[in-house]
Order: structure tokens, then sequence, then C-alpha cells
């Protein structure tokens, strides 16, 4: 006969079975079951929490919310109790265990480069018996440093030429084209040279400014046009396309095609004789975009073309040589004598210039 035998199945139960690797007999089988039930119930005791005690945990991050990981974190209470230490794991996190309920704690938080954080007072209660921590936040310890901003070229510029277009004689007069701080000057782009040319050509002052000489020409009758209002708006037309065209040619074009700044540089230091020879010669030589002293094309070239143009729509009986080059020895006789009152006039009426230090 054979010998009855049991075997557990997936589920703890005894059913007849025969083995060729061995038996086990009705007995050992309920001894079995009796083992289990019991280690059973003390896994489930142990599983239990104890209601005495309690739980911190919570996650370490930096002001951003970035996970700052292996921070030492203590947690604190008063005597007789003891305080606890660990170290957040790799993803920040931490936990305390086995908390006494009803005790004041607080944790501090420390990593190098950091300030220490401290929590507020924990109290862990009986309904409060695990608490996570969702604000522990460090903060980047206080350092002095400096911070070197640089400008590009263009940028300063754009903030010399505003502060050039603020410059006016009495406060009325513009005078935007003199540069009184010429040791920290930058050259100007393109782009600028022609914003300040056209800031003057449209300038109110300006355009008065034509206004009383198309006057004055119509008082003395020249150029050849008719009398009346008829002569003198033609004359307020031909000084307006005279001085546009003069300042567009010689402050914008020409400079920028030949790499030249337009402007007048005030010396303002040396002796008298160096200040006006740096003056009468201003028509004649300019300040290249590289910083060096060029032969003023920009300039001379500005006047001879407005000169130039000026047969176009001049009376017949005026045009001709002596119209184009007796108007541009008179522009460059204005320009030297221009100079000169910049140099040792001028900047004592502008209130804008007389604050700054040279």
């Amino acid at each position: 006969m054979s010998a009855l035998s049991f075997k557990r199945n997936g589920f703890g139960v005894c059913t007849p079975a025969t083995s060729r690797l061995g038996t086990i007999t009705l007995g050992g089988c309920l001894l079995a079951i009796l083992l289990t039930g019991v280690l059973r119930g003390v896994a489930e005791e142990a599983a239990v929490p104890d209601s005495n005690v309690g739980i911190v945990e919570g996650t370490v991050e930096d002001a951003n919310g970035a996970i700052v990981p292996k921070a030492d974190l203590t947690i604190k209470c008063p005597l007789p109790c003891r305080p606890q230490t660990t170290v957040a794991s790799d993803s920040g996190g931490f936990e305390f265990r086995n908390l006494t309920l009803g005790v004041p704690y607080h944790v501090t938080a420390t990593v190098n480069g950091f300030k220490e954080w401290t929590s507020s007072t924990i109290l862990l209660t009986a309904d409060r018996s695990n608490v996570l921590l969702t604000d522990v936040r460090i903060q980047l310890e206080d350092a002095s440093s400096s911070v070197t901003v640089y400008a590009s070229q263009e940028q300063i510029a754009t903030e010399q030429v505003k502060i050039e277009e603020q410059q006016r004689v009495l406060g009325i007069v513009p005078n935007f084209y003199v540069v009184y701080d010429a040791k920290h000057a930058v050259p100007l782009s393109a782009k600028l040279k022609f914003k300040l040319a056209m800031r003057v050509a449209v300038d109110p002052v300006t355009i008065a400014g034509v206004a009383i000489l198309a006057g004055m020409q119509q008082s003395g009758d020249t150029p050849n046009y008719a009398q009346g209002a008829k002569g003198y708006g033609q004359r307020f037309g031909a000084d307006t396309v005279d001085g546009v065209s003069d300042i567009l040619i010689g402050g914008a074009v020409l400079p920028s095609l030949l790499h030249q700044d337009p402007r007048y540089f005030y010396q303002g230091t040396g002796s008298t004789t160096s200040r006006l020879k740096h003056a009468l010669f201003s028509p004649f030589v300019c300040r290249g975009d590289n910083g060096n002293s060029q032969l003023n094309f920009s300039s001379l070239g500005g006047d001879l073309a407005s000169s130039a143009l000026s047969n176009a729509y001049y009376p017949n009986s005026n045009r001709g040589p002596g119209l184009v080059f007796g108007n541009f020895a008179i522009g460059t006789a204005e320009r030297m004598l221009s100079g000169v009152i910049q140099e040792f006039v001028l900047r004592k009426l502008t209130p804008a210039a007389k604050s700054k230090s040279f």
C-alpha cells in the first residue's frame, strides 16, 4: 500500500499527494499549518505601528526648488530627549523615526555653501504622528562679489549721442555736433551719424534760423529770386535744401562711407595757441572712427557737394563756378569761425556742458 501523504498547495491547504522526494504525515502537515499561523500572527503584530511614537520626514531643496543631496540634518528636542542626526539621500530625502509624542522638535539642515535652515516647532500628537516637511528650502550663503557689466560700443555711443542732443546754447540753440568729453568718446555707427544729422535738420530752432536767413536774403535781394511772398518762399526753400544737403552729405553720408567722425572735439586744455590751432584746423582735420587724425574729406566734400547741388535750383543768373566755389569758401570759413567760438565761448553758454568736468 502506498503511504497517505499531503502537500501544501499555493493557498496553504493540505491536499493528498505523493512525492518521490519524500512524504510528510498528516500530523506533520497539521504542525506546519500551526507554525504558519503563529508566524503570521507575529509578523502582523510587528507591522502594526507603535501609536506612541512618530515620524518626521521631508526633502531638502534650494531656493529654486532643485534637490540638494547629502545635506546634514539634525532633529533637536529639550532634555532629557536626545537629538538624532541623518544625511539626506541622493534625492534629498530624509526621515526621523521613533520620535516621542508631545515633545517639541526642531529640524536643522546644513550643507556646505548654504545657510543653515531651521524648521518651526514640530509637535507630534496621536492625531498627527507623521509629519511631512514641505518647506525645507535652504538659501545660498551671502557673499560679497563685484560684477562688471560691459556695454557694447554701440550702446555707449547711443548714450553719448543722447547727452549731446541735450546740449543747447543758452538752453535754446542746438549745439549737438560738439563733444565736450573727447577723451571718452567712442565712434558713431552709420545709423547714429544719420540720426544726429536728421535731429539737427528738423530741430525747430534750425528751421527758425532758415526762416530768418531767408528774410535777410529777401531784404538784400539775393539770390536773384523775385520779391514778395513767392520770392521769400523760393529763398526759404533754397536755404532749406542748402542746409539739409550739407548736413546729410557732410555729417552722415560721407562720414559713414569714409569712417570719419563729423563732430567737433572740444580740446579745453593747453595753451591758447594750441586751442586756437585746434579750432581753426577743425574743418580740415577730423578724427577717424579708428581714433586717428585724418584729412577731413567729409566736411570739405559735404560743403563742395552742397554748393554744387545749388546750381540745380538757384536762378540762372546766380549759377556757375562762382556759386559753387563761393559757397564752398563761405562754408569753410564759417566752420573755422564756428570752431573758434566752440573752443572759447559756447561751452560756457551751454548749461548741459557746464556741469561736466574735463
